[in-house]
């Protein structure tokens, strides 16, 4: 769902966005960065406590010159202090970038507490036995802090060339997909020999793989936002991170994924409606629109007019942020995870505090949150 499209010619960057006040939110848990943090309560988001996630700038393409590996960490380490519940990274062929897992294992020995997540991962991209280990060592390396959200990629020409890059047939990416994930969560158990024999997938007497942390393995949940993905979804996955643009899109989505779980016997309690969305806080004019523009065009060579009927964008003030962030709330997101549309790592870092203080508004119920985003001079009226 996140791998890059193919490129055009680079775009310009934009400045730096500027970090913004909060104004009367109040701002992340930044002044106890030099305590112990806590364990996650719930690394899946099973227990409906909404949580803060933020994308860590894994491609190279948001690196300023200077920037590196260790700086990816370091944002990491930051975002977990301000008080962010999990980080996620992207997997693509594509573009240059550290690798999806590589990232996620340094950041596992980096961080204490927060929920480590794929945004998404291409399973095609990997042997699945192979994958299945290297998912069981970061899952194990992390303390059982991980969660795979995965995908097949994009549509058509798209996605197509990837999985050309891969060596994996594209016709049957579905199905792949799916019998990956099941493979997966038999691997996981440590018990074996396994044999695995499906539609597209077929093994014999697997030796025992090496054992997730958790006996069911990290938490799978599915990107995508097709009726079949939300059929998909409901029957196979523990959770969903979609990034429609509409967010009544996104409460029709979540209603049929919960009546697709329902008539598979799954409760919905075991369920994570998460959801991506870019992200900016901005006091200019045009509402950010020049910057996501020109972080559309680096990170997808598309102009924003484009990407934004696929990807769900908000940007702006805080007020306005909250506004539109509040509709997939109300909609029933309960785990938003930001991709700050700030061209390089320090612009990103820079959003950091303001958007982690944004939980105060969006953890708020509908009516009350509706008050408390309008400037205070409006509201004293």
């Amino acid at each position: 769902m996140t791998h890059a499209l193919p490129s055009a010619s680079p775009a310009p960057s934009a400045p730096s966005a500027p970090s913004v006040p909060v104004g009367d939110v109040a701002p992340g848990p930044s002044a106890h960065r030099g305590a112990a943090l806590p364990p996650a309560v719930d690394p899946a988001g099973h227990d409906d406590a909404l949580r803060l996630g933020v994308f860590v700038p894994t491609p190279l393409a948001q690196w300023a010159p200077g920037d590196g590996p260790r700086d990816v960490v370091d944002f990491g380490v930051r975002a977990e202090r301000t008080g962010f519940d999990s980080l996620w990274v992207t997997d693509s062929l594509l573009t240059p970038r550290i690798e999806a897992l590589t990232a996620l294992t340094a950041l596992a020995s980096a961080t204490e507490r927060v929920t480590l997540g794929t945004g998404t991962l291409l399973p095609a991209l990997r042997p699945p036995v192979t994958a299945a280990q290297t998912i069981a060592s970061v899952d194990q390396l992390s303390g059982g802090r991980l969660v795979l959200a995965v995908g097949a990629g994009f549509p058509g020409s798209f996605g197509a060339p990837v999985y050309a890059m891969a060596g994996t047939p594209w016709p049957r990416r579905f199905t792949r997909l799916d019998e990956t994930v099941t493979l997966w969560r038999r691997l996981w158990t440590g018990e074996g020999p396994v044999s695995f024999h499906g539609e597209v997938l077929h093994f014999d007497d697997i030796a025992p793989a090496t054992p997730a942390f958790r006996p069911q393995g990290p938490p799978i949940w599915l990107g995508g936002a097709t009726p079949a993905a939300h059929a998909r979804a409901g029957r196979l996955y523990d959770g969903w991170l979609p990034y429609p643009p509409d967010p009544a899109d996104y409460g029709t989505g979540l209603a049929s994924i919960r009546s697709s779980a329902a008539a598979a016997g799954r409760s919905d309690a075991a369920f994570a409606p998460a959801l991506f969305v870019n992200v900016l806080l901005t006091n200019a004019a045009d509402g950010g629109r020049t910057e996501l523009d020109a972080y559309a065009r680096a990170t997808y060579g598309r102009p924003v007019e484009e990407m934004e009927r696929i990807q769900a964008n908000a940007a702006g003030t805080p007020e306005a942020v909250v506004e539109k962030l509040g509709r997939y709330v109300d909609a029933g997101a309960r785990h938003l995870v930001f991709r700050i549309a700030a061209p390089d790592i320090a612009g990103q870092r820079a959003q950091l505090d303001g958007l982690a203080g944004l939980r105060a508004l969006l953890d708020k119920p509908a009516e009350l949150r509706a008050r408390l985003d309008k400037p205070a001079a409006t509201r004293a009226r």
